[in-house]
């Protein structure tokens, strides 16, 4: 017999995801069983495994869907044609966007280790893509002379590695709101490309 939507597997799927996300940001991907998964959404952990063939999967999900929401929402943001706009519309978007899910972000660094093989390797191919759009821009400024850098896909990492570094120390309780820091990072990020 089918579930209709908004059922109780609805319901579940999603809070699986949460504990799991939650969990894994907390204590670390290795750290966390099956069992404690289930307790904390409140099932056996039997049901879990309806959802998930395994915690790799659930691991593999959680990375994937992080990077398709990035990418989905760059592309709501189109980006100016000029390289210096666009890359400032960039570095503000990447710590905007980056701030607001602290816990997606961590797993997405922090536990690729964990991935396999196989997984492992789709995941890097999504992260490309994304780093391949600032790639694009940084190879476009420095042909047109704008962006005074050796390498562009070497500088992508580095702007990447320190716009990503908010995450580690902002706090919406802390001295600096949000947009003060996007123009402090923005302001390093112009000096590193020569601008």
């Amino acid at each position: 017999m089918a579930r209709t939507a908004g059922s109780h597997s609805a319901l579940t799927a999603p809070r699986i995801r949460a504990a799991a996300q939650s969990l894994f940001a907390r204590h670390g991907f290795a750290a966390v069983s099956m069992r404690q998964i289930a307790a904390e959404v409140g099932v056996q952990v039997g049901a879990l495994y309806n959802y998930t063939p395994d915690k790799q999967s659930l691991l593999f999900d959680l990375m994937v869907d992080h990077l398709d929401d990035l990418m989905r929402a760059l592309d709501a943001e189109p980006l100016p044609e000029d390289p210096m706009q666009a890359l400032e519309g960039f570095a503000r978007f990447h710590i905007r966007h980056h701030a607001a899910r602290p816990e997606a972000v961590f797993i997405a660094y922090m536990e690729l280790r964990n991935l396999s093989p196989e997984n492992f390797a789709q995941v890097e191919a999504l992260r490309h893509r994304y780093e391949d759009r600032l790639t694009a821009i940084l190879t476009r400024g420095q042909a047109e002379g704008q962006f005074r850098i050796g390498d562009p896909r070497i500088t992508t990492m580095a702007i990447i590695a320190m716009l990503t570094g908010v995450n580690t120390w902002f706090r919406e309780t802390g001295r600096l709101r949000l947009d003060e820091v996007e123009t402090m990072y923005w302001d390093m990020t112009r000096q590193l490309v020569g601008g």
